[in-house]
């Protein structure tokens, strides 16, 4: 009986969310939902420090972004957080947002009109290579996609200070893929399944340019 109890009230609450905002919008949260929980299925999340975030349709500065404290693999469509450029949250929330992701994923879809969904990781195989002075190497083939489309970002610290987003959007330049150094990797797409493509690409390629060095 508790059990269909609590189902029920999650359905209500989902019914309640839905039914507050565009189809279009929904839709969104929901394919950014399954993305987080399918980066928790690979393994690729880091508790709840990391994160992926879309932007509203319709809208130029409000986007979607996980609410601090959740892990990736409890993250639903309704749960999901709806903030602005300013970081102020745009619907009800019982949740906050992390401010390290805010600045980082704030910075890439205020800059670039095409980065319709930004992937943020910190697995291990891909701080590794970030902590390697040459950065990934072109020793395969699955490198060089990639490598053809590449950034860089120098650490400057847990990502609190508005100012680095200038440095970071100036390093990124119309570049998809990034790599911050001595931190993490970073996509972002036109639709959250091609951002959620590059990583499936991205990080086994990762794995060969730490083993060739150890």
């Amino acid at each position: 009986m508790q059990t269909a109890i609590k189902t029920t009230t999650q359905t209500d609450s989902t019914s309640s969310v839905h039914h507050n905002m565009s189809e279009q919008e929904w839709q969104m949260r929901v394919n950014l939902a399954a993305c987080y929980r399918l980066v928790a299925s690979y393994g690729w999340d880091d508790l709840v420090f990391t994160h992926i975030s879309a932007r509203v349709p319709g809208t130029e500065d409000e986007f979607l972004i996980n609410p601090y404290g959740m892990l990736f693999e409890e993250i639903t469509a309704s749960s999901l957080v709806k903030v602005n450029k300013a970081g102020e949250k745009v619907s009800p929330s019982a949740f906050n947002v992390n401010p390290a992701g805010f600045i980082i994923h704030s910075a890439v879809h205020e800059a670039r009109d095409d980065a319709h969904c930004v992937i943020h990781l910190h697995t291990s195989d891909g701080v590794a290579v970030s902590a390697q002075e040459q950065g990934l190497l072109p020793i395969s083939q699955q490198s060089l996609f990639p490598l053809s489309n590449l950034a860089y970002h120098d650490y400057e610290g847990v990502a609190l200070n508005p100012e680095e987003k200038v440095r970071l959007v100036a390093d990124l330049g119309k570049a998809n893929f990034m790599i911050l150094r001595n931190h993490g990797l970073l996509t972002c797409a036109d639709t959250v399944a091609d951002a959620f493509f590059v990583p499936c690409f991205y990080l086994p390629i990762s794995t060969p340019s730490v083993r060739v060095l150890f």
